[in-house]
């Protein structure tokens, strides 16, 4: 009984290229860069108010920033973290508050993992 097992919580964060490439394509490199720029700051910010309203239990809230992110993330080919945004959404209106603190916890992970795999991916464009 005294030994303790600790799980590391280390998903794999992919990034889809193809989707960055298609809207460097549309909007020129000058223009993605901007949406990119915009977008990261924008999930960074949701993210962090995310955390915020579900200490508050502001679920209204935080559904809606939850289902803002998965638009958001999609856009910048950020797929896992749109999909685990979906998750939270299902769970918040499924109002199951143990599935609600789970998905958020992935969600968070995920999305700090996504934004530094871009922020990475950025600097080595530079």
């Amino acid at each position: 009984m005294s030994d303790v097992v600790k799980i590391r919580l280390a998903e794999k964060i992919q990034l889809d290229q193809v989707r960055l490439d298609a809207l460097y394509s549309q909007l020129g490199a000058a223009g993605a860069e901007t949406v990119v720029c915009r977008a990261m700051e924008e999930l960074a910010v949701r993210l962090s108010e995310c955390s915020t309203l579900w200490r508050e239990s502001s679920l209204i809230r935080l559904r809606k920033h939850a289902r803002s992110l998965i638009a958001i993330s999609d856009q910048i080919g950020m797929h896992m973290l749109a999909q685990v945004a979906a998750d939270v959404t299902a769970a918040l209106d499924a109002k199951d508050e143990v599935a609600v603190a789970a998905t958020l916890s992935r969600m968070l992970r995920i999305g700090e993992r996504s934004l530094t795999a871009m922020w990475a991916m950025e600097d080595m464009s530079i």
